[in-house]
């Protein structure tokens, strides 16, 4: 590998990549200030970037660093952005509560396993084949990304109290992030519904709530 004056990547291949990160930091940034429907929307443009970088990245020719980079740094964005967003979300939702900061640690620390194991099974996987990955062992992070919008808007259209119920999915999720499920990798048909679904989400948490973001 030739040495570079800057290291890493920065062709478009790592831009959705590199985006959804940035816009985390600003979700956990929102979390932090309690502007609650903002680090929600941060989330969700998140999990939009996350969704097709992949895609991206296919449509370029890349050589072995590049590939390896783009695992490597996919996973370390996404533990900023499914990891720790939520967790400090879920924190600072349930007024810091000590109960809470130790859900959002093995919240985070699950997710962490989740994508080291993640990358290990890649590089296997890329070893013996080059086509697509068919499926996903454990609750893949992003999920996160759908299900928490969904509760808070629900819990906001409602007016319904109480943190509870984030406390419960944040345990629910973690879980299903080191459970030894094997979940089939959507097609076409599943990710046109995810696609549906967010935006539903999105439009109902920025129309309904009052979205500021900054």
């Amino acid at each position: 590998m030739e040495k570079k004056k800057i290291i890493g990547f920065y062709d478009y291949t790592v831009v959705l990549t590199y985006a959804g990160m940035l816009f985390a930091f600003v979700g956990i940034l929102d979390s932090l200030r309690q502007n609650f429907t903002g680090a929600i929307i941060c989330l969700m443009i998140a999990g939009v970037c996350d969704m097709f970088d992949g895609a991206v990245a296919s449509t370029k020719d890349r050589n072995r660093y590049e590939k390896h980079f783009g695992i490597e740094i996919d996973s370390m964005c996404d533990l900023i952005s499914f990891g720790v967003l939520p967790a400090a979300f879920v924190y600072m939702i349930s007024g810091q509560a000590p109960v809470a900061g130790l859900i959002g640690a093995a919240y985070v620390l699950c997710a962490l396993i989740r994508l080291a194991y993640y990358n290990v099974q890649e590089y296997d996987r890329q070893q013996k084949t080059t086509g697509k990955r068919e499926a996903f062992l454990g609750v893949p992070v992003t999920t996160i990304a759908i299900v928490l919008p969904l509760i808070y808007l629900i819990k906001d259209q409602f007016n319904l109290k109480g943190t509870i119920s984030y406390l419960v999915l944040t345990i629910l999720v973690a879980v299903g992030f080191v459970s030894g499920i094997e979940i089939k990798k959507p097609k076409l048909a599943g990710k046109i519904v995810m696609i549906i679904v967010g935006a539903l989400e999105f439009f109902g948490v920025f129309l309904l709530t009052g979205a500021d973001i900054l």
